[in-house]
């Protein structure tokens, strides 16, 4: 055996022998329970039939918040106090396999059974079968009194879960299989045709309660048959009699009646003859409304293909129009072509023009060269001169080094001055890289709040439009305004988003923040008296809890805060809500919203660290700016310094080295001279290369003209093409007015002819509806509907009367003449007279058929009652040997027998239980009122016992049937249930008890299931029978010694 227990809000807990599996949403503080039981005996000899249960699973069902429970192939008793649960355990499986509420006697409604508090719950069975085990669960939800069932995890009716059910032969109506606590009583009750019929259904072949019901439906019909018959022949011969006594004033009626009967055609066929004569002249009438129909048709045919050509026409009005913008759009393509043709053109002139400009330069380069070296000699000639009178300078040789130590030095600083300005710049590079990648990250973080921002414009426009009109007049307000939470927050994982839009109300997320109540006053005042606008704004607490830290971890607000308001899973929002009558709690779970807004994260203080950095490289831009400048004037004045002492070195220098210069200036002439005579120029060879490129300029701007010219002639063929379709298109018009003119001539035509055929057409309806009445009236006449056709007899007694109305009227004086002569006849007499000749034809004929189908019913029942009697006779047999037997090992005796009154009354057959529990008494049938309570519960029981073998149901329930039994027999009857329910190849066996016998005789093949409650249970994770085992050994172990 194995125990276990579990604390929950509702102190009842369950432990099998089964380990079963966690679930991992039983970490909820007091909604949900934990199973770890420990394997206690074997169960691997033993295996499950069909239809047996392999585990049941509760959730929110009577006391249970989780529970699931494996029973064994064999016997299964569940024991525990009362109140704990065990009963819970047999509605479970009574409502998970389809059962109805009221059959448990304990509420009529399923959502009674759904825990106290809770809004569904849950109940599932998984029954073995071979080839795959069948999972059937039943969700019960308590607001509509609504169950949901699957099979399989798959959805189904209950319709299906029932016929799933019956195949496996379980039957959760049938006290035979299944007797629940508050059904035990009723058990002695059951008279004994509802006893033969449970013993059938649970027991017996699937076919003996259906031939069963099929006999008692065959001997009802037959008793009804029997009657019927009797009763039809006796009726029969006495309306035989009556009628012969009438017969010879029957004939004499019929007599008049032929001649009344002539009368009646005659006068039926008048109204005809009269209705046929006006019928022939609307027909006429018809005969020319259809030909001057035909015209109409005629005309309205000729209107169609007028009418096809006009829309065709205007297709192809529509395509000219289509194709002359084609043609227009070509010409200006072409035109632009030629357009471009002619700048091209314009180049190659321009470029001839440029050639003839640099060979007139190059010429007066030349004449330029030649004036140039001549004013170069005379330059000479005045150098020579000079140098002749040019005289020895004093010593300038210190000054010069003075300058130059100045020069260099200045050189010096200009160089380290550059040095710097190339610094200045680099850095200047690197900060404005820095500037552009700040700038860059800065725009991604906008492009998401735009998107932030586009949510919230597209489902709140209100809200978006008085963002927008904050940005702008931010200067309005004294203290700080903040926009909507939605666009300010951000979530460190996205995956939380959900969980604080779920928390966060929709109207506190586009709720504008304000620190001030005057500011929030200036701000509703605009936006929602002065825009009309919708929007929420909230003041902001004077005191932030933004720093401050919770007083308790998160983990043991979780795990040991008992007053937890809200508590969120993966996929769920669970809230905690307290009574405010009973003061109990009452828990609700909703599934979460998709999150909308805070998917999008936007790190606002990682955007104004980067603005803080922007501002920071456009300060150190500026300052590098402004170091550049100064070095820059640094660097001018330092040039100029250089070029004043360069100056000065140099007139110190030409100074000093005057006639030195001079004869170098005269080398230097005459040097150039001498390049100017050797850079001459070939005027001759330039004028033939200048005429040879604008030769070649001729010959591309000849083939430019030629394609320019065969641009004008595709624009002239397109102008052409285009008239030509101008022109076709105008012919198109044309044609059209011409078909529009015909158009209405017809029109006119056929206008006159449908005034024609109206005339025409009322004067055929005015005869139509002269027909109707006559019609009508020949109908009437003749006692027919508007519906009804004119019957053949009429047809054929109307061929041999006139056609005239002249002679019917001659014949029908001739014919009431005839008629008067029969006088002092009743047609009462002659009316019952054929009634009853027509009852005693319709009498014969039924009596006949009444006779063969009662012959039929008897066969049916001779077959039926063989392939039912029998069987049913050795089965209650059976039953009776399994039931003396266990009588007879108490020192008691009891039968069971087949009982009827009369062998033919199908309905009244039943089981007869007879019992005797002392010797000097007889043996007395088994009654609510005779045995006292504890011998029918062991009549019950042993009776039960006695179908176990026999049994074809896969399991049997029985719910505390040994209350009320003394010690002896409680027992006796526990060693049988024992016995009888751990044999190889019986079916499953639960019983219920609430307490049992000490040193009770138990087996192997047993599990029993203890159902424990209390406030102090231990917890099901420390809950492990084999340390519990270790443990004891060990104190046994150690006692000796101490």
């Amino acid at each position: 055996m194995a125990t276990s227990s579990r604390k929950a809000q509702t102190p009842s807990s369950l432990a099998s022998k089964r380990p079963l599996p966690r679930d991992s949403s039983s970490e909820v503080p007091n909604k949900r329970m934990n199973w770890n039981p420990q394997p206690s005996l074997p169960h691997s000899a033993a295996p499950f039939v069909e239809g047996s249960i392999v585990r049941i699973a509760m959730e929110n069902f009577l006391t249970y918040d989780i529970c699931e429970v494996s029973p064994g192939p064999h016997l299964n008793m569940i024991i525990g106090a009362n109140g704990t649960g065990k009963s819970s355990i047999v509605c479970a499986i009574c409502l998970g396999l389809a059962g109805k509420p009221a059959f448990m006697g304990r509420a009529d409604k399923v959502g009674f059974f759904v825990k106290r508090g809770c809004s569904r719950g849950m109940v599932e069975i998984e029954l073995f079968r071979a080839s795959g085990n069948l999972v059937i669960t039943r969700e019960i939800d308590v607001t509509k009194n609504q169950s949901f069932w699957f099979i399989n995890k798959k959805p189904a009716t209950q319709k299906i879960v029932e016929e799933q059910v019956a195949a496996l032969n379980i039957q959760v109506g049938n006290l035979c299989q299944f007797l629940p606590q508050d059904k035990v009583g009723e058990f002695a009750k059951l008279s004994k045709i509802e006893l033969l019929e449970a013993t059938e259904k649970s027991i017996g072949p699937p076919e003996m309660h259906r031939y069963h019901c099929e006999l008692k439906n065959f001997r009802e019909k037959e008793k009804q048959l029997e009657t019927s018959c009797k009763e039809k022949t006796e009726y029969l011969e006495k309306m035989i009699q009556r009628n012969e006594r009438y017969k010879q004033d029957v004939e004499r009626f019929y007599e008049r009646k032929r001649h009344l009967d002539l009368i009646e055609m005659l006068e039926a066929k008048r109204p005809w003859v009269e209705y046929e004569n006006v019928r022939q002249e609307y027909e006429a009438v018809k005969l020319i409304r259809d030909r001057v129909k035909e015209e109409v048709k005629k005309l309205k045919d000729e209107q169609i293909p007028m009418t096809n050509r006009i829309e065709e026409i205007e297709r192809l009005r529509h395509n000219f129009e289509a194709r002359i913008k084609e043609k227009a759009a070509d010409i200006k393509e072409t035109s632009h072509k030629c357009k471009q043709k002619q700048d091209m053109i314009e180049r190659k002139d321009k470029y001839i023009e440029e050639l003839q400009q640099a060979l007139t330069v190059k010429q007066n380069e030349e004449h330029d060269r030649q004036r140039r070296i001549s004013n170069t000699r005379k330059m000479i000639e005045d150098l020579q001169n000079e140098l002749r009178n040019t005289e020895n300078c004093e010593n300038l040789q210190p000054q010069i080094d003075a300058i130059t130590n100045d020069l260099r030095r200045v050189q010096d600083e200009k160089a380290s001055c550059e040095g710097e300005i190339i610094d200045k710049r680099r850095e200047r590079e690197t900060l404005e890289k820095e500037k552009q990648s700040v700038d860059d990250h800065i725009v991604r973080f906008d492009n998401l709040m735009n998107q932030k921002e586009d949510k919230l414009r597209q489902r709140y426009r209100d809200t978006y439009d008085a963002v927008l009109w904050l940005r702008k007049n931010r200067d309005k307000f004294k203290q700080r305004v903040c926009e909507p939470i939605m666009l300010t927050i951000n979530m460190k994982d996205n995956k939380n988003a959900k969980y604080v839009e779920n928390h966060i109300s929709s109207n506190d997320l586009r709720a504008f923040v304000f620190e001030s109540q005057e500011d929030m006053e200036i701000f509703l005042k605009e936006v929602r008296d002065n825009k009309k606008l919708k929007v929420n704004a909230v003041i902001a607490p004077k005191n932030s809890y933004a720093d401050k830290a919770p007083s308790r971890s998160l983990n043991e607000l979780v795990i040991q805060e008992t007053r937890l308001k809200q508590i969120y899973t993966a996929e769920e929002k669970y809230v905690l809500k307290t009574s405010f009558y009973s003061n109990k709690v009452i828990s609700s779970n909703t599934s979460l919203k998709v999150a909308q807004f805070l998917t999008v994260t936007v790190d606002l203080e990682q955007r104004r660290h980067l603005e803080d950095q922007l501002k920071e490289i456009n300060r150190k831009l500026q300052i590098v700016e402004a170091g550049l400048i100064a070095l820059r004037d640094t660097n001018r004045h330092l040039e100029h310094k250089d070029n004043e002492l360069r100056q000065k070195k140099k007139e110190l220098l030409e100074r000093k080295t005057k006639k030195r210069q001079l004869e170098q200036k005269i080398s230097s002439k005459l040097g150039s001279i001498k390049l100017m005579e050797q850079d001459t120029c070939n005027l001759e060879e330039e004028e033939r290369k200048a005429n040879n490129k604008i030769k070649e300029t001729n010959v591309q701007k000849a083939k430019l003209v030629t394609e320019l010219t065969s641009l004008v002639k595709i624009c002239t063929s397109l102008h052409m093409q285009k008239v030509d379709l101008i022109l076709q298109n105008t012919t198109v018009i044309s044609e059209k007015n011409k078909l529009d003119t015909d158009y209405m001539a017809i029109s006119s035509q056929l206008r006159v002819t449908e005034q024609h055929f109206l005339e025409l057409d009322e004067n055929r309806q005015r005869l139509l509806q002269k027909c109707k009445e006559l019609m009508k009236r020949a109908r009437q006449v003749c006692n027919l509907s508007a519906e009804q056709a004119v019957p053949q007899e009429y047809h054929t007694a109307f061929q041999d009367l006139p056609n005239t109305l002249d002679e019917i009227d001659a014949l029908l004086t001739e014919e009431r003449s005839r008629a008067s002569c029969f006088t002092g006849l009743n047609p009462s007499v002659v009316e019952e007279y054929t009634k009853r000749e027509t009852e005693i034809q319709q009498l014969t004929e039924e009596l006949k058929g009444k006779k063969v189908e009662l012959d039929e019913y008897r066969e049916n029942i001779s077959q039926v009652k063989e392939r039912w009697l029998n069987p049913l006779k050795e089965l209650v047999e059976k039953i009776n040997e399994k039931f003396s037997h266990f009588f007879s090992s108490m020192q008691c005796a009891g039968e069971v027998d087949l009982h009827t009154e009369n062998e033919e009354d199908y309905d009244k057959y039943g089981i007869r239980i007879r019992v005797k529990f002392r010797s000097s008494t007889q043996l007395h049938e088994l009654t609510p009122h005779h045995q006292s309570g504890g011998e029918r519960s062991v009549s019950t029981m042993l009776y039960l016992m006695a179908l176990q073998e026999l049994n074809r149901c896969p399991f049997r329930v029985v719910d505390e049937i040994n209350q009320g039994m003394d010690p002896i027999n409680e027992r006796r009857v526990f060693e049988m249930v024992v016995n009888t329910a751990c044999k190889e190849n019986t079916s499953q066996y639960f019983f219920i008890t609430p307490k049992l016998l000490q040193n009770l005789p138990y087996s192997e093949k047993m599990t029993v299931l203890f159902v424990y409650n209390g406030p102090h249970m231990l917890e099901p994770n420390r809950w492990n029978l084999k340390a519990f085992q270790r443990r004891r050994r060990r104190i046994t172990f150690t006692q000796p010694s101490q």
